[in-house]
């Protein structure tokens, strides 16, 4: 009997997600791992990456509808079986470009292969080409919003009743559906070694389209980029990775050069970088985080960007260092959160427990109220996190000054549309097209 037929790049996102579905993996570990695995083209790697995230996006959905067309429920389904059965439903119903055909063939084949079960390949068939007869699918007709909403745009429920809370009906639908759209990949030139222009042509040169960010300087969007690291003008260290919001957050700190700057919780690194360019590579930055693998990745960003003025160490934030006391004109506090407010780029953190994330405020207040003794008289304490709730943002701000007077919230001028901010700030993916993103502005007093 021949082999059945799959192609590499569903094969690989079939691998990826039944990682994540089996082992709890993220699918953007998975679908790397995956790639190189299966030895993925450019073209081929992005619709494995493609079919791994669109999978998860929509995975309450693609659920929905296979309990509708299924004589098995999913919840009795073999994890196999269901992945083929999701990734099918996906290609039928999100991909134009997928020929129907090749969706259910190579679904079918994917459960010959790697299912367990007596009959599971003819059940993989007759689910999806019943859902092709059916023309437009069926969608929830709950009479509870959020319960629609949950299903429709594959939030689970408890997470869709707390961004209700915090946006209201109309908006959050908005959110969640943004959730669910592609991104573009966001980089900051490195000013120190060429322009934003000078950077554009030399990416077009490789075949990356970029443009400039419409409200920030300095700032390119780009796409069809492949793997950035590749490229000769990142190995030059003309550019490095970094989201609008979180480069915003190193503006509101507004270091000058010669200043000494900590930056308490600083993996990845991109706001150490922005400092440090920003300083134009005098004074000093010490960028400080718990684990030692991630410290490497700054240290290597930084010999790559030129910023000989960053140095690292390993530290718990909620530590006290007495040495360090009253040593910095800024302290960035980029503190651990749920991470609510970056869905869009990691869609797996919307099926995170929200229990596991009711501990982080008392957890988050300790390390702003540790972090600003290391702040000098008349200095900067800039508080930041990558989500949108209040328990995480406002109310800890709220809980700092209340212990801390010497510490006042102070307005921040933004670009425009954005403007002047009067301390505190949600930045909202569907509003500004940035991550979800809060960031304070505290100034010591100087007595």
């Amino acid at each position: 009997m021949d082999k059945p037929t799959i192609s590499g790049s569903r094969e690989a996102a079939f691998s990826a997600l039944l990682a994540c579905q089996q082992q709890g993996a993220w699918s953007d570990q998975a679908i790397r791992s995956a790639t190189k695995k299966w030895k993925l083209s450019g073209r081929d790697a992005a619709l494995a990456a493609n079919l791994c995230y669109g999978v998860v996006q929509n995975e309450l959905l693609l659920d929905f509808w296979i309990d509708h067309f299924s004589k098995t429920p999913v919840k009795k389904l073999d994890p196999p079986i269901l992945i083929a059965l999701r990734l099918g439903l996906y290609q039928l119903r999100f991909l134009d470009r997928v020929p129907d055909n090749a969706a259910v063939n190579e679904s079918v084949n994917l459960v010959k292969k790697y299912g367990k079960n007596k009959g599971a390949a003819g059940l993989t068939n007759a689910v999806l080409r019943a859902f092709q007869r059916s023309g437009q699918p069926p969608m929830p007709q709950s009479k509870d919003l959020c319960e629609n909403l949950s299903i429709r745009y594959s939030h689970p429920l408890p997470l869709v009743k707390l961004l209700y809370q915090e946006l209201g009906g109309e908006e959050v639908e908005t959110l969640l559906a943004h959730h669910n759209t592609p991104t573009d990949m966001v980089i900051q030139v490195n000013t120190l070694k060429t322009d934003a222009a000078a950077l554009m042509a030399e990416l077009s040169e490789c075949g990356v389209e970029a443009e400039p960010h419409p409200w920030l300087a300095d700032c390119l969007l780009v796409r069809k980029s492949g793997d950035l690291e590749q490229l000769a003008p990142f190995q030059e260290g003309k550019f490095y990775v970094q989201d609008c919001a979180a480069k915003l957050a190193a503006l509101v700190g507004s270091p000058e050069p010669g200043d000494q700057v900590l930056d308490a919780c600083a993996a990845p690194g991109g706001k150490s970088f922005a400092c440090g360019i920003l300083m134009e590579n005098t004074g000093s930055i010490l960028s400080r985080d718990l684990h030692e693998n991630k410290l490497q990745r700054i240290q290597s960003g930084a010999k790559r960007l030129g910023l000989s003025c960053i140095s690292t160490e390993a530290m718990d934030a909620r530590t006290d260092q007495p040495e360090l006391k009253e040593k910095f004109q800024l302290v960035l506090a980029d503190v651990p959160c749920s991470g609510l407010g970056i869905i869009r780029k990691k869609p797996d953190i919307r099926y995170k427990n929200l229990n596991e994330t009711e501990g982080l405020p008392a957890i988050q207040l300790v390390i702003l109220n540790q972090v600003s003794s290391y702040v000098a008289p008349g200095g900067t304490l800039v508080y930041s996190t990558c989500t949108v709730l209040r328990r995480e943002n406002e109310a800890v701000v709220a809980a700092f000054l209340k212990a801390h007077p010497e510490f006042s919230l102070e307005p921040f001028q933004l670009p425009e549309p954005i403007g002047m901010v009067e301390g505190q700030l949600t930045l909202w993916p569907h509003i500004h097209g940035t991550d979800g993103f809060f960031i304070a502005k505290l100034r010591r007093s100087h007595g």
